[in-house]
């Protein structure tokens, strides 16, 4: 680490939770982020603020004009921009010793497992129940962790599910069965600082996932309500009867 990377990241190295040593795990990591929208636009902002070595970004939409109320990884001159084209000029920008890699187009099971073994952690930023139990599936077949986010209306949740820890359940014990209408923005709408809110939040977990501080959101899920400023945790367990790591 040079000095001007000492320096860069130097409000994060005097963290004694984090230090030099923290700093190098950071940048030694290869984080996969799934979905440039509304919560992968912070999730991949702070990633890359914070020294993540290299970020795979994975989206096949372009930008639209109403995407651009909250997904703030794009910009006005971005509209009709591949979102890999757009998020990955942004971040370079942001950051410019961050390696950003892209990948246009839905992934497919075996180009996921493919891409998975290169990969330390994975962020689901997705907005489709079929994409969040593929990438769910997979991470667990891979043994990596994933930090998975939601967002809509006023409300928003986070989770970490592990598979290297054996308390951990998975996505699917959360929600067996998904309903994509209820997840849908445009039908729904959703509040612009919320998705900012929930990203951050992903994006904490990673980091804290990386560098082994403090306690993971592992058998648990954070519930958001924006309109009542109010953090609920609830605990979450295995489901025995999940097809994925139920017993």
């Amino acid at each position: 680490m040079d000095d001007s990377e000492l320096l860069r990241y130097s409000r994060q190295i005097m963290l004694p939770e984090i230090d030099i040593e923290g700093q190098g795990r950071l940048g030694s990591a290869t984080v996969l982020v799934v979905g440039l929208g509304g919560l992968g636009s912070p999730v991949a902002m702070y990633l890359a603020a914070a020294g993540i070595g290299r970020l795979i970004l994975n989206d096949f939409d372009t930008v639209d004009l109403s995407n651009l109320q909250r997904q703030i990884v794009h910009a006005d001159a971005s509209v009709g921009e591949p979102k890999i084209r757009s998020a990955a000029s942004t971040l370079a920008a942001l950051n410019p010793l961050v390696a950003v890699e892209t990948i246009g187009k839905r992934l497919s099971r075996e180009a996921l497992e493919e891409l998975l073994v290169r990969v330390d952690l994975v962020l689901d930023a997705s907005d489709n129940f079929a994409t969040r139990y593929l990438v769910n599936d997979a991470c667990w077949r891979a043994g990596k962790p994933l930090v998975s986010g939601a967002a809509i209306r006023w409300e928003g949740q986070v989770a970490l599910f592990d598979p290297g820890r054996p308390e951990s359940p998975c996505y699917r014990c959360l929600y067996p069965e998904g309903d994509d209408q209820a997840l849908n923005c445009a039908e729904n709408g959703v509040i612009a600082p919320l998705v900012g809110v929930v990203g951050a939040m992903q994006a904490m977990e990673a980091v804290k996932a990386i560098t082994g501080v403090g306690d993971p959101l592992v058998g648990h899920i954070l519930y958001y309500d924006a309109k009542r400023a109010d953090w609920r945790k609830f605990k979450l367990g295995k489901r025995p009867s999940c097809p994925v790591c139920g017993s």
